[in-house]
């Protein structure tokens, strides 16, 4: 079945999608092939280690991040980018306050069946 999102997406009339733990989101556009999302993290929000099928690549628009792939750690900041191989164990860290646009193929079908994110919780 093809589906897709709105042709234009403008992030000021959206609400922000609470995802728990600090963390918010909100679709940037999906077809059955690829899905974009803006990620917004509060300090000391967490993404637990996960793994997923989709190939992922992310791109860091403020803040910084100790982002984990593969036991390899690394800090992302503003301007930077991160590839994700399918099914590989990772995870991140916000060190201060910043935003990510995630990028996923094929579409992520458990983001948008409405569903908990299982990687997001509660901040200590």
């Amino acid at each position: 079945m093809e589906r897709s999102s709105q042709k234009f997406i403008i992030t000021k009339e959206m609400e922000w999608e609470k995802l728990g733990g600090g963390v918010s989101r909100k679709f940037l556009g999906y077809d059955n092939q690829i899905m974009m999302v803006q990620v917004s993290f509060e300090k000391g929000a967490l993404g637990a280690p996960h793994q997923h099928f989709h190939t992922q690549a992310t791109y860091c628009v403020s803040g910084k991040f100790e982002f984990e792939i593969d036991g390899v750690k690394q800090i992302v900041e503003a301007g930077d980018g991160v590839y994700i191989q399918p099914n590989l164990w990772h995870s991140a860290v916000c060190l201060e306050e910043g935003m990510l646009i995630d990028t996923f193929s094929p579409v992520r079908e458990d983001f948008l069946s409405g569903g908990a994110v299982s990687y997001f919780g509660d901040k200590d």
